[in-house]
């Protein structure tokens, strides 16, 4: 009964009893503690992201030694430097028991966005495949080191 009377009482002054939404202080105590968490999760998400590029670049060369390996079964050898990793997907016009595409699909770039280096004969082995990194170099550590078949 008094809490009627008192929303009554406040509706006859023109105040509306059940505002809805927040004040501007609210939403700017929300922005900045998004903000904060934002600044400590994110460090180590990128940080992360580097890691994580560098294992697919073993997993897609690891599959490219796979297909390599089916393809010199039926061929007889490895597909040579010029003929690349395309031979995986194109029958080379040299070869005859081609039997591919030893792919499912189109020769990937590495996950910086460059193409993998092949070299048959190589010098670490049969054939060497290669991803210079981040900074698309020879060498370097972290995020800049090769990515290598022989490794």
């Amino acid at each position: 009964m008094i809490f009627s009377n008192f929303k009554q009482a406040d509706q006859q002054k023109g105040h509306l009893w059940h505002e809805k939404g927040f004040t501007l202080i609210e939403l700017l105590v929300v922005v900045i503690i998004i903000g904060l968490l934002a600044s400590l999760v994110a460090p180590k998400f990128f940080g992360k992201l580097g890691a994580s590029k560098q294992k697919t670049a073993k997993a897609q060369i690891e599959l490219f030694g796979s297909a390599l390996d089916s393809f010199r079964l039926d061929v007889g050898r490895y597909p040579t430097t010029e003929e690349g990793l395309n031979a995986l997907r194109e029958k080379p016009s040299s070869v005859e028991k081609w039997q591919g595409p030893y792919l499912p699909k189109a020769i990937p770039k590495d996950p910086w966005g460059r193409d993998y280096v092949y070299k048959c004969p190589g010098e670490h082995g049969e054939y060497d495949i290669i991803s210079y990194g981040l900074d698309g170099q020879p060498g370097g550590e972290g995020e800049n080191a090769d990515v290598t078949s022989w490794e």
